[in-house]
């Protein structure tokens, strides 16, 4: 069920986004994310932390996942623990 719910929020993480408004568009900030870290994440959070971070595309990192090592300004990254709970947020 934990894959599924990852694989669904990875999913739903690299759909294309609206664009995002205010003076930072496109460029992304973990700045404001604080209060979604330990939260199980869901497509909902996930939308959430895109539009505070002003980023115009994200990613969920599952433990032990594979990942590209370019970087992109726009990207939000959303690290995961084995519970399906957020650890940390990274630009990239």
């Amino acid at each position: 069920m934990k894959a599924v719910a990852l694989v669904a929020l990875t999913l739903a993480a690299c759909a294309p986004q609206p664009p995002v408004s205010g003076p930072s568009r496109g460029k992304c900030s973990t700045a404001g994310l604080e209060n979604l870290i330990n939260k199980v994440a869901t497509v909902a959070l996930a939308d959430e932390a895109l539009k505070r971070s002003g980023a115009t595309t994200s990613r969920a990192i599952g433990p032990g996942q594979a990942v590209t090592m370019d970087y992109r300004v726009d990207r939000l990254n959303i690290y995961l623990d084995a519970k399906g709970k957020v650890e940390r947020f990274t630009c990239g």
